[in-house]
């Protein structure tokens, strides 16, 4: 039998994480440029343009990085199943 793996809320929360992010650099780009032009589709245009770039560049960050974490979790779970293993041996 295997057990199901229910994502802890921190799990489910991380995207959130990263959109709120995006909407921040998106809202502080947005009143840089409001506060220059005046323009409000300008304001519009260059927001969205950095909400699309920064989901984009901290997905792809995360990419990256999480192929290092996965790597060191399958390690460890392995040397865990090993250590068992062991122990059950004795």
């Amino acid at each position: 039998m295997t057990e199901e793996h229910k994502p802890s809320f921190r799990d489910r929360m991380k995207p959130m994480e990263y959109l709120s992010f995006a909407a921040i650099a998106a809202l502080f780009t947005g009143l840089v440029v409001l506060l220059t032009t005046r323009n409000w589709a300008l304001v519009g245009i260059f927001a969205l343009v950095a909400f699309t770039a920064t989901l984009l560049v901290v997905a792809t960050l995360l990419l990256s990085v999480n192929k290092d974490i996965d790597k060191t979790k399958l390690e460890a779970a392995k040397r865990a199943e090993e250590a068992d293993g062991d122990d059950n041996a004795s």
